[in-house]
């Protein structure tokens, strides 16, 4: 079935939101910058969402929908961490890390959008690595218990310094690094 003209509004007023945030960031992000890239009044938005923080929380919640997809299960620890690994750097390299850089200095001064961005973007690969040590625990490979919550921090963290910190590149090299000096010692040692 064909979207309603309303819904390909809306999907126009929320890429263009999450255009702009990438581009220009929170602080600098208008309901009127929005409304013209959307080519859209700004009485149509006001309508769905009442301010800046709402359609911005919209927008996050709209294009972290796809990002909660099952974890790879490739039949040993390694493989479905490598698999895990590449998502993430994929899905920072595209767009979330110019939209989580438009986001972080916003943050810090409103809750409910801080929330909304870490309970998306940050809670979707928090929770994307329990599944992988689930069944890993299942097979033997790793004692039952591992914290998936630090594993998840620990592996953002790195991809986001390397990104943006040391400019080092996030290639296949550095993932099997990751994997293999970090994340499997980890996970051996880090239990709840």
């Amino acid at each position: 079935m064909a979207p309603t003209r309303g819904e390909q509004r809306e999907d126009a007023v929320l890429r263009a939101t999450l255009e702009l945030l990438a581009e220009i960031g929170y602080g600098s992000l208008t309901m009127d910058a929005v409304a013209a890239r959307a080519k859209a009044s700004k009485a149509t938005i006001y309508r769905r969402w009442s301010g800046k923080t709402q359609l911005a929380i919209a927008a996050v919640e709209r294009h972290t929908t796809g990002a909660d997809r099952p974890a790879p299960d490739t039949g040993t620890l390694r493989g479905d961490l490598l698999a895990l690994l590449t998502s993430m750097r994929d899905d920072l390299t595209v767009q979330s890390a110019a939209l989580v850089l438009g986001l972080l200095t916003a943050m810090r001064d409103d809750a409910a959008l801080a929330a909304a961005v870490r309970a998306r973007l940050i809670g979707v690969k928090r929770d994307a690595f329990a599944p992988a040590l689930d069944r890993a625990a299942a097979r033997g490979e790793i004692p039952a218990g591992a914290d998936h919550e630090l594993l998840a921090e620990v592996a953002s963290a790195l991809l986001f310094s390397r990104l943006f910190v040391t400019g080092e590149p996030l290639d296949d090299a550095f993932l099997d690094r990751l994997a293999d000096a970090v994340i499997l010692p980890l996970v051996h040692g880090a239990t709840r």
